[in-house]
């Protein structure tokens, strides 16, 4: 069970990835920047899985359904901002912990956020 659901992580991760080679509302700039950024997540996600299996499969699909809210050609800025609260509230608790995962999150988040200014 625990390698099926890292390799689905692993999946929903490579799918970020590919919506955001695609997004056309996407500068360069903010593709590479998001690139990156799901790069450093994908290290986090995979050291949180280690020990909260759950919260780490719960964090990338958050991260995939903000993702997708953020780069939709017609956005809705208050589904928007409900999945981004949705991602930035899965990593409460981890502050301690896996404070590098919390920067991740929030840095995505704030990214995303500002795709629809």
């Amino acid at each position: 069970m625990v390698k099926m659901s890292k390799v689905m992580q692993e999946d929903t991760l490579e799918k970020i990835e590919s919506r955001i080679r695609a997004s056309e509302s996407l500068s360069e700039e903010r593709r590479q920047e998001l690139l990156q950024l799901v790069a450093t997540l994908r290290v986090e996600i995979s050291d949180l899985s280690r020990t909260h299996e759950d919260d780490a499969r719960k964090i990338t699909a958050l991260a995939d359904a903000s993702l997708l809210e953020a780069t939709r050609s017609e956005q809705d800025p208050q589904s928007l901002d409900t999945s981004l609260r949705g991602f930035g509230s899965s990593v409460a608790g981890f502050e301690q912990t896996h404070p590098r995962l919390v920067q991740i999150v929030n840095s995505i988040s704030q990214t995303l956020a500002n795709l629809g200014i």
